[in-house]
Order: C-alpha cells, then sequence, then structure tokens
C-alpha cells in the first residue's frame, strides 16, 4: 500500500475493529455482577474472570506478533475478528462459570491478536508525518467503544442479560466481513518481500537493546500508572467525598470524551510540531502532576479538572510512544507492537493489585505511588530524549 495515499476504507475497517474489541470489553461491565449472581458466583470468580483476561493478553501478544509479521497482517486482524465473535456468543448462551472463564480467557487470546496486527498495520501503511494521527484515532475508536459500551450493555440487558452479547457478536461478525473485503494486506505493499524469512533473534536482541527498549519500559510504566489511577479512583471518590453513582459516572464520561477528542484530533498534529519525544515527556510528567493533584482535589469540580487532565496525558502518550515504537521496529513491527501489548496488559495486571494493597494503608498511598512512578518515568524518558538527540 503506498504510504502517501493510504485510502479512509482500511482505516476505517480497522477503527471498526478497535471499536468492536473495547465495546466488547465494556459491554459487559453492567451485566457482569448479574451473570456472576445467577450462576451463583462472587467476588473471586470475578476477580480470576479479570485476570485471566489480562493473563492470556499478556501471553499470546507476542505470538501474534510474530506471526503477522510471517504471514502479514491481514489474516492475523481477521482471525483475531472471527474469534472474537464466537467468544461473545459464548458469554450469551453460557449457563455456568466456566463457561464464563473459556469465554473470557478465548476474549483475550483472540482480542490481543486483533489488537496487535492493526497497531502494525498502520505503522507499515503510514508515513511518518501521518502515523501519531492514525495512531491516535485508533485510540479515539477505542475510547469511544469503552464509553458506549457500558450504556448499550444496560440497556439491552434490560430485555435479557444474554442480548449485549449477542449484540456485540453481531457487530463483530460485521467488522470481520469489512475486513476480509475491504482491507488490502499492507506488508506485501510496504517493501517486505522477506516476511517468510526465519526469525532473526540477533536482530531483535539488538532492538530491544535501543530505543525501541526504552520505549517498551516507557509503555509499561504509562499504563502502570494509568490503570492503577483509574482502578481506585471510583472507590476513593466515594470513600472521600461520597460521591453517588450518578456523579462517578460523570467523571469517566468526561475522561472518553476528552480522550476522543484529543487522540482524533490534537495528538497527530501536536506530534508533527513537537516531536514525539518532547510530546511523550509531556504527557508522562501531566500524569505524575495528575497522581499527586488527586490528594489535593476537594471536590467533584477539582477532581473533575484534574482527569480532564489525566484523560490529556492518556491521548498523548499512548498513541505517540505506539507510533514511536513503529519507527524503531522497521521491519518487526508486528513483534514489538506484541512485546508492547504484553507490556501494557502484564501492568493492568500488577497495578491494580498494588494500588489495592496501598489503598489499604491510606488512601492517598495509591496516588503518591503512582506520581513516583510516573516522574521516573519523566526522568527516563528525558535522558533517552537527550541521548538520541
Amino acid at each position: 500500500m503506498n504510504k502517501n495515499s493510504m485510502n479512509k476504507t482500511p482505516i476505517f475497517a480497522l477503527k471498526l475493529a478497535t471499536f468492536v474489541i473495547a465495546l466488547g470489553y465494556s459491554l459487559i461491565i453492567p451485566v457482569m455482577p448479574f451473570y456472576m449472581k445467577n450462576l451463583g458466583a462472587g467476588g473471586k470468580e470475578l476477580g480470576w474472570l479479570t485476570a485471566i483476561y489480562a493473563l492470556t493478553q499478556t501471553l499470546c501478544a507476542p505470538f501474534w506478533g510474530v506471526l503477522s509479521d510471517r504471514i502479514g497482517r491481514k489474516p492475523i486482524i481477521s482471525i483475531g475478528m472471527l474469534g472474537y465473535t464466537i467468544s461473545l456468543l459464548l458469554f450469551g448462551l453460557a449457563s455456568s462459570f466456566w463457561t464464563l472463564f473459556i469465554a473470557r480467557a478465548l476474549s483475550g487470546i483472540l482480542s490481543s491478536a486483533t489488537s496487535v496486527a492493526s497497531l502494525a498495520y498502520v505503522g507499515d501503511s503510514s508515513t511518518e508525518d501521518e502515523r501519531s494521527k492514525n495512531m491516535g484515532q485508533l485510540g479515539a475508536a477505542m475510547s469511544v467503544g469503552v464509553m458506549l459500551g457500558p450504556l448499550f450493555g444496560g440497556i439491552l440487558a434490560g430485555y435479557s442479560l444474554a442480548l449485549p452479547f449477542f449484540t456485540g457478536a453481531g457487530i463483530s461478525f460485521i467488522a470481520f466481513l469489512l475486513i476480509v473485503t475491504v482491507l488490502p494486506e499492507s506488508i506485501e505493499r510496504s517493501g517486505y518481500p522477506h516476511k517468510k524469512d526465519s526469525f532473526d533473534f540477533l536482530a531483535l536482541k539488538s532492538m530491544l537493546l535501543g530505543p525501541a527498549g526504552v520505549i517498551l519500559i516507557l509503555i509499561f510504566i504509562v499504563n502502570f500508572c494509568q490503570t492503577g489511577l483509574q482502578g481506585i479512583t471510583g472507590l476513593y471518590v466515594v470513600d472521600k467525598f461520597g460521591f453517588t453513582t450518578g456523579q462517578v459516572g460523570v467523571v469517566w464520561m468526561v475522561v472518553a470524551g476528552v480522550l476522543i477528542v484529543v487522540q482524533g484530533f490534537f495528538t497527530g498534529p501536536l506530534e508533527n510540531k513537537m516531536g514525539d519525544k518532547l510530546l511523550i515527556l509531556t504527557g508522562i510528567f501531566c500524569k505524575a502532576l495528575v497522581a499527586f493533584a488527586m490528594v489535593l482535589t476537594s471536590g467533584f469540580i477539582s477532581v473533575l479538572v484534574v482527569f480532564g487532565l489525566f484523560a490529556v496525558s492518556s491521548a498523548l502518550t499512548v498513541p505517540t510512544l505506539n507510533a514511536s515504537l513503529s519507527k524503531a521496529a522497521n521491519q518487526r513491527k508486528g513483534i514489538l507492537m506484541g512485546f508492547a501489548s504484553t507490556a501494557g496488559n502484564l501492568s493492568k495486571v500488577i497495578a491494580p493489585l498494588l494500588a489495592g494493597y496501598l489503598y489499604e494503608r491510606s488512601i492517598e498511598l495509591p496516588y503518591i505511588t503512582m506520581g513516583a512512578i510516573a516522574l521516573i518515568g519523566t526522568i527516563i524518558c528525558f535522558i533517552w530524549k537527550k541521548t538520541v538527540r
């Protein structure tokens, strides 16, 4: 595919695929407590369902990345979407906890395929000037899915608990058909004629010990702080300020709205103007400020302002880090995007556990800790920026 003329149809197909994954993930949020209750399961089982999703994504992402480098992006994206359709159908048909567990594991395995290959596809098909913009638009599509999923899930569940899953499966299958019919393969047209050559571990080691390794560390730190803050804030604002469920919902709606706007319209132009390293540095430093500022919040308005900044920092850093990794990857975009997914998902397993433990010691401690970790990331990014220059 000509990078200078990447048409809108492939990007739309990738946006839809990313949107469906996020929608399917968040669709079950209002439904799952009732599902668990009907199946006689409790908090421990719900914890396992959450953990198995992140764990399977962590383990499988590098495999899908390697495979997409060898056989192409389109087959991996297609396999992921079709398998994701099946996993949502299994959720809708589940009659036992173990069916849910298997479906959630399958969902994690296959959603990582689509996510990794989609990011690699954008890296293959975009010019350096457009890469951050296109990565940001994928992130915006994911944010829309995360925002709409609970809303649709709650409405559809009023008719049937299984209906949200069947609806998500239908949307997923439509995305699969669109990918199969209109999405061209990116590797064959990107100047990579030897995609089936044997895997070069020395080349991968060289990349991991260079800029790509630094970017992966920053991806882990950013996702670690982001997940840690997201996981504990709902409880924090209820315990400290007595927020109602409606107020908590407004906070997350504002976060999703800011993410959509900034990722969709501002991240790309800012990256072109400031450069990727300065933009990442700014975003990580903002995340540190957010963490420390949460300790100083005094009510609903101040929480909205602080978490609006939180959304801005996330919108600036995540797509720009992915774009920077894609630039460093050359012919190994798939495997490095797989490692990026692993780093992000591993943080989603560790960060909530750490934040929960710290919260039991002091409700302010998770924010102080995440802020300190974000500052470490800021220092690493500053050294990286100065070294490369």
